[in-house]
């Protein structure tokens, strides 16, 4: 029977904002969530991209926020360095990214998704904790898609 700490797992920005800003309606099951991997001693992974999307979104108006001061952000970032296993961005991720690009049907802004995907496959990784589960669709042949409000 495999359990949560069996193997790693990816986190996706939108996770890691809700679970960051209390106004979110999704606030409490997203730090729930998270807690919940660090409790199993899971090995939660994030990405660079990751934490310039976390600070990308947090820096700026949200539906649910004002922007965070930037010492807030920065500590924050520092803080999620500090607890998860952070992937690299380097030319192995950028070789599976283009084999992604040219097996899956992906333009545009899909592209950071496909990004994330092809960190996970050069990691080792293949779950994915993520709110916006119809992003990776093309990709479950490669990963697992976690919901985050199924986890």
């Amino acid at each position: 029977m495999t359990t949560l700490a069996d193997r790693p797992i990816f986190v996706d920005t939108n996770i890691l904002v809700y679970a960051n800003i209390l106004a979110y309606p999704l606030h409490q099951i997203a730090a729930e969530r998270i807690q919940s991997l660090l409790d199993a001693v899971v090995e939660v992974w994030l990405s660079r991209q990751i934490l310039r999307e976390f600070i990308a979104t947090v820096t700026r108006p949200q539906t649910y926020g004002n922007p965070q001061p930037i010492d807030v952000v920065v500590r924050r970032v520092q803080t999620f360095q500090a607890q998860f296993r952070l992937a690299e961005d380097n030319p192995q991720v950028t070789a599976q990214l283009l084999n992604l690009l040219q097996q899956f049907p992906t333009a545009g802004r899909q592209v950071h998704d496909a990004n994330i995907v092809a960190t996970m496959l050069t990691a080792g990784i293949d779950r994915l904790l993520t709110h916006n589960v119809k992003d990776f669709d093309r990709f479950s042949t490669l990963i697992t898609v976690i919901p985050l409000e199924d986890f």
